[in-house]
């Protein structure tokens, strides 16, 4: 057993919470671009492209995610592909990521009154000039909050990793366990980083919500 000090854990346990924090930014933002381009094919695109996004979706929403981040690192490991826990964690969340993100902003989009589109054909606005300067402004108001919400749900999300060796906060804790045999005091800071991590932002997106509702 290796005698640590409260400070020696919790230093340990914050430099692990760099890499939870650097995996939920490379998660939410690449799931924010694909969920976009997902958003925008399912809206610009045919009955069969809407489909295909829509069943992309209920893939990714429909599977756990620790079986994705499984599939991600032991799946292209089978193809002979060299894939580090890195790669794997970062590809699998933001897949997953794209799928929710898609779906919370296509339920913005369909929130605006349809006389708005209307509004905007009659102008002879193009689809994308309609979503730029007409729906998805409006779009955007409604977003933002459950968008901000889910991003809590990436950094929670981010623990699974631990299952294919990334060290993150959460494997970190189990290592840090390993060591000393003290995983009340381990897993007790661990949650309490996590808490830390996610608190601001939960309240910020209730904040968010309280201004919007004001607004409309």
């Amino acid at each position: 057993m290796v005698d640590f000090s409260l400070w020696d854990i919790t230093r340990n346990l914050l430099l692990a919470a760099r890499w939870t924090v650097m995996l939920s930014l490379i998660a939410f933002v690449g799931g924010s671009l694909v969920g976009m381009a997902l958003l925008t094919a399912r809206l610009a695109g045919g009955r069969r492209t809407g489909l295909a996004v829509a069943g992309y979706v209920q893939l990714f929403q429909g599977t756990p995610l620790l079986m994705q981040l499984f599939l991600a690192y032991f799946g292209l490991g089978l193809l002979g592909i060299n894939v580090s826990p890195w790669l794997a964690a970062g590809m699998a969340l933001t897949l997953y990521a794209s799928a929710y993100l898609a779906e919370i902003w296509r339920g913005c989009v369909n929130a605006i009154p349809k006389g708005q589109w209307e509004a905007a054909d009659s102008l002879a606005l193009s689809f994308g000039e309609k979503l730029r300067h007409v729906v998805g402004p409006q779009a955007l108001r409604i977003a933002v909050a459950p968008t901000v919400g889910f991003l809590v749900q990436v950094i929670k999300g981010t623990a699974l990793a631990s299952v294919i060796g990334f060290v993150e906060l959460t494997k970190a804790g189990t290592m840090i366990t390993n060591a000393t045999f003290r995983p009340f005091t381990v897993y007790a800071c661990v949650a309490l980083m996590y808490f830390a991590l996610c608190w601001p932002i939960s309240a910020w997106s209730k904040r968010l919500e309280r201004k919007l509702r004001r607004e409309i």
